[in-house]
C-alpha cells in the first residue's frame, strides 16, 4: 500500500476518533440541557468532509501514475502536522463542550481561553487549512480548490447559524 493511503487512511482514523469523542461529548450536553440547533447543515458537512476524503482516496488508487514531488509533499504534511497540533489546542481549550454539532447551552459562558482568546472560530480556521493543505500536498489541486469552495459555502452558513447561537451567551 503506497504512502498516500496510508496517511488517508490514518487520517480517516482521526476523523472517526473525534466524532466518537463528539457524540459522547453531544449526549452528555443534551443531557445536561443543551438544545442542538442548525441540524439542517450537519449532513451536507459531513458528507463535504467525507466526500473530500474519499475523493483523495479514489484519486490515488485510480491513478497507477500517480506520484508526488518530495519538495512539496513533506513541507506541506509538516504543516498539516502543525494544524493537527491547532485542533489538539482547540480539542483541549473547549474540553467536554467540544463538539461537531453546534450544541445551545445559554447558561455556560463562552469560552475564552486558548486561541479562543484571538480567533472566534479557531477550529474552522483548521478545517480550511485541512481541506486545502492534504490535496495540495499529494498534488492534486483541483480536489483541493473544489473542497475548498464547497467547505467555504458550508462553514459560511454553518458559522451564521453558530453566530446566532453564541449571540445569547456573548
Amino acid at each position: 500500500m503506497s504512502l498516500t493511503l496510508w496517511i488517508i487512511m490514518a487520517i480517516a482514523l482521526q476523523r472517526l476518533g473525534e466524532l466518537v469523542h463528539s457524540n459522547r461529548n453531544t449526549k452528555k450536553l443534551l443531557a445536561e440541557g443543551g438544545t442542538e440547533v442548525g441540524q439542517s447543515h450537519y449532513p451536507v458537512m459531513i458528507a463535504i468532509h467525507v466526500g473530500w476524503l474519499l475523493t483523495i482516496a479514489a484519486f490515488v488508487v485510480m491513478s497507477e501514475t500517480h506520484s508526488v514531488d518530495e519538495l512539496i509533499i513533506w513541507p506541506l504534511l509538516g504543516v498539516y502536522g502543525v494544524v493537527q497540533l491547532g485542533r489538539l489546542w482547540v480539542l483541549y481549550s473547549l474540553g467536554r463542550y467540544w463538539s461537531t454539532k453546534i450544541i445551545d447551552l445559554p447558561d455556560v459562558p463562552l469560552i475564552r481561553k486558548g486561541p479562543y482568546r484571538w480567533i472566534k472560530h479557531p477550529n474552522y480556521l483548521i478545517v480550511v487549512l485541512e481541506i486545502a493543505l492534504l490535496p495540495m500536498a499529494l498534488q492534486m489541486w483541483g480536489i483541493a480548490l473544489v473542497f475548498s469552495i464547497l467547505n467555504a459555502g458550508i462553514l459560511a452558513w454553518r458559522i451564521q447559524v453558530e453566530n446566532v447561537a453564541l449571540m445569547k451567551r456573548e
